[in-house]
């Protein structure tokens, strides 16, 4: 589905796969943008956690605008940001790096699986709470959807400094 979308405009900008992961596994947030059955777009900013190869986020039970685009079309796009710097050089211009991925969305069942996203959720945004994660994600399991988005395909671009010679 996703390998008929157009190349990446400014292929001098493009950025190998594995500084596209290194990305998505420090970048803060993530945009999600998903179309429902009306094909009006949706974009949620959303914290997430690229583990084991994947993109997870959370949010409460199949309620509100996204859960409802996915229950009627899986696939959606992701933009994470990593590091920007507005700068001025010759003119004005912003140093950035960026990722967008293309994916499926899918409900996460296994509670077990659950468990371990929300414990690299958890590790990510608050390391130095991770003695309170075990009572507090048990308590909370029942009532958190947890997703899977697949990396059916991932570009990134940046556009940096000049290194010196």
């Amino acid at each position: 589905m996703f390998e008929d979308l157009p190349e990446l405009h400014r292929k001098d900008r493009q950025l190998p796969l594995e500084a596209c992961k290194e990305i998505l596994h420090s970048a803060e947030y993530m945009v999600m943008a998903t179309v429902g059955k009306d094909f009006v777009p949706y974009a949620v900013p959303l914290s997430f956690v690229y583990f084991e190869d994947k993109i997870y986020f959370h949010s409460g039970m199949h309620k509100g605008h996204r859960a409802g685009n996915l229950g009627e079309n899986p696939y959606c796009s992701l933009a994470v940001v990593g590091k920007t710097q507005p700068v001025y050089t010759k003119n004005f211009t912003t140093w950035y790096e960026s990722v967008v991925v293309f994916g499926n969305v899918s409900e996460v069942i296994d509670t077990v699986r659950k468990k371990a996203v929300l414990f690299a959720l958890a590790e990510k945004y608050l390391p130095e709470h991770m003695h309170n994660a075990e009572k507090d994600i048990t308590a909370s399991l029942a009532r958190t959807a947890v997703y899977e988005i697949s990396l059916d395909k991932i570009t990134g671009k940046a556009k940096q400094a000049k290194k010196e010679n």
